[in-house]
């Protein structure tokens, strides 16, 4: 077996192959960028090396500065994790020549199937179905409005050596077409230093599942069952799992064995990924195949015992495959939520900074595992992924392991940054969810005016209210005992209050019943609630309400609290009645205007300005573009008016919130 591999990637991913070369005992090496000096995976190996600045094209996409990591360490092998040169025949090449084994498939398959031009060409001659569309090369936006007509709208534009959802639009006309190719072929250039594009059909009521193939270099392939894929944002995977909930087993087995033969047609070894588009009716068309390990593994590693890196790494070595088709048996049900460092209340922008809080719930064996490769006081780059870890949850049905990954989506701690967990809870508590009723539109469906939070039924606020009400007579009490020491008499807080939330007010009463038991007697009925030792400053309350769990978060604010739960996030004021009656009264601090003015929703950098001062536009016109954790993202105007006057030019890095343009 090998004695040192390096690692040629980052983040989460990185730390993850660390993981199971440890526990193979094989040395490991990282490389790092200057905003990765002090990261995750760069601690957690054995070497590390530098490669150059934060910039991906100047540092860890750069082959030479990988090779040279590779001769100063002496590692045997290469793992390359996914994306930046994960699936670059050049680099697999490179690492031949110099006599060090690449931790995935042969140059030939990486050739074949990296392209997606190629790979559709191939999965025809194999025999698998596949979605109509135009494979050859587009030569401007013209033409690509032209070839998509003919192929009839809607169609996907997609990036030939893409991935991620980095290079991919979907037009209903001709005109998104033309701006649609435009992008997806900068994003291209600037995400894989390739700017080919094609075209095909986008399927309606779309279903996203996923075929994990595992092969060695003695000619014998496996399926290991599928993965859902289908709630997505922006052509990125929010949340996944395994098995799907649509399929049935006649067409599981379909697709794993037409996703086999399209891998041993191409000579196939090592983990890889074979994508298809389902419709309505299960009628399946093949999409892609990454080859290489894909972000989601993690669902098909809990429900078939499978460590797929460690298979990756005894086939690169040489090894057969020890396990038979006969073998994988599909046990129970795993879900994946990915924590991504954007902001659901800010139409999921990206968002950077310093993770003052980073703590994630206790990883259970089985049931709730998270991949991750930051920590708390880390910081979150704008020159990388915006996601930050992964959090997987197994239970024996789906019901369970939904209601396994509520609990430790609640017990999520993060702070300092923007980040997706309350639209992850709010995900899964959504009904259509809970059914398994989706398609890659659910999000766009289900959040058409975007991600204002979850409803609080009556009966869930009225707990929060209670939970509130507790903490605060814990807070008095402890301040009373610290100002009662102080003048030496004994301070006894009242317990009689008012509690606001939402515009609502309602009496309650508090008693202490011992053993961090409270009564709380809110609208004429009583709750228990149970604190479990809680003190005032921690952010996480294991409580429960009359004996059901209800894990929150609480912070404090000026007379009251900021309590999460589920997606939700209230302010729960409690006052006196006198300070309550008075609060009542005071007028409402109205936010600044900025409607006459462009500002940047997220910190990024100024691609394009698309006008000049005292330009007319027109609602919906474009007005710059601002590139930001690998995405480039157009800003448009929200109604007719003139440019006064411009406060970026391209090239600058603005933070959230700066002032691009002003209209008069």
């Amino acid at each position: 077996m090998f004695k040192k591999i390096l690692i040629a990637n980052r983040g989460e991913i990185a730390c993850r192959v660390i993981k199971t070369a440890r526990k193979m005992g094989i040395a490991t090496v990282a490389v790092y960028s200057d905003a990765d000096r002090d990261a995750l995976h760069v601690q957690m190996a054995d070497e590390a090396v530098h490669i150059g600045p934060p910039p991906a094209n100047q540092s860890y996409i750069v082959i030479d500065k990988i090779m040279e990591a590779i001769r100063q360490t002496g590692a045997e092998a290469v793992h390359p994790g996914y994306g930046f040169l994960s699936e670059r025949a050049e680099f697999a090449e490179a690492l031949a020549a110099a006599n060090v084994a690449f931790i995935g498939p042969p140059v030939g398959a990486i050739e074949a199937m990296g392209d997606k031009i190629t790979s559709k060409k191939l999965a025809a001659e194999a025999g698998v179905s596949t979605v109509p569309g135009y494979m050859g090369l587009i030569d401007d936006a013209e033409h690509a409005a032209k070839i998509a007509g003919e192929v009839g709208y809607p169609v996907m534009i997609k990036a030939s050596a893409g991935g991620g959802g980095k290079g991919m639009r979907i037009a209903w006309n001709d005109d998104e077409a033309r701006e649609g190719f435009a992008l997806s072929k900068s994003e291209a250039a600037n995400s894989f230093g390739d700017d080919r594009i094609f075209i095909e059909k986008f399927v309606t009521q779309p279903r996203h599942i996923e075929i994990q193939v595992l092969g060695d270099k003695h000619g014998n392939c496996i399926y290991l069952g599928e993965r859902e894929c289908s709630i997505q944002r922006r052509n990125q995977k929010v949340i996944e799992e395994a098995p799907s909930p649509f399929l049935d087993e006649s067409t599981r087995k379909a697709m794993g064995e037409q996703s086999v033969a399209l891998a041993k047609a191409v000579d196939y070894c090592s983990a890889g990924t074979v994508e298809f588009i389902v419709d309505g009716d299960r009628n399946f068309y093949f999409l892609e195949m990454n080859t290489r390990l894909q972000v989601e593994h993690p669902v098909t590693e809990l429900i078939t015992g499978v460590d797929l890196v460690e298979q990756m790494i005894r086939v690169a070595y040489g090894e057969h495959l020890e396990i038979q088709q006969d073998d994988v048996k599909l046990d129970g049900w795993a879900i994946e939520s990915r924590l991504y460092a954007e902001d659901p209340f800010r139409n999921f922008l990206p968002s950077i900074g310093r993770l003052t809080r980073y703590r994630p719930p206790q990883e259970v064996e089985r049931r709730v595992r998270n991949d991750t490769g930051v920590y708390e006081g880390g910081e979150i780059s704008r020159f990388y992924d915006p996601m930050i870890a992964k959090l997987c949850s197994w239970g024996a049905t789906r019901e369970a392991a939904i209601e396994e990954m509520r609990g430790a989506l609640d017990r999520f701690e993060v702070d300092g940054i923007g980040h997706n967990l309350p639209f992850l809870s709010a995900v899964m508590d959504h009904p259509r969810f809970v059914s398994g009723n989706i398609t890659t539109a659910f999000i766009e469906e289900e959040y058409p005016e975007g991600f204002e939070g979850a409803a609080l039924a009556d009966t869930d606020a009225t707990r929060l209210s209670a939970v509130a009400a507790a903490c605060h007579l814990v807070r008095q009490r402890r301040a009373g005992q610290v100002s009662g020491a102080m003048e030496g008499r004994e301070y006894k807080p009242g317990a009689d209050w008012v509690v606001q939330m939402s515009g609502d007010s309602r009496p309650v009463t508090v008693t202490d019943a011992g053993d961090w038991l409270f009564k709380v007697t809110i609208d004429g009925a009583t709750l228990t609630i149970d604190l479990t030792k809680w003190r005032p400053g921690d952010v996480m309350i294991d409580a429960a309400v009359d004996g059901v769990p209800m894990p929150l978060k609480v912070t404090r604010i000026t007379d009251g609290y900021r309590i999460a739960w589920r997606g939700a996030s209230r302010k729960v004021f409690i006052r006196s009645p006198r300070v309550a009656e008075l609060a009542a009264l005071m007028p409402e601090k109205l936010p600044p205007d900025t409607s006459k003015m462009l500002l940047c929703p997220m910190p990024g950098l100024v691609m394009s300005i698309a006008v000049a001062e005292g330009d007319e536009v027109q609602e919906g016109q474009a007005l710059c573009t601002v590139e930001a954790m690998k995405m480039e993202n157009v800003l448009r105007a929200e109604r007719k008016g003139i440019v006064s006057a411009i406060k970026a030019e391209p090239g600058d890095s603005l933070a959230v919130d700066a002032v691009i343009m002003e209209f008069e």
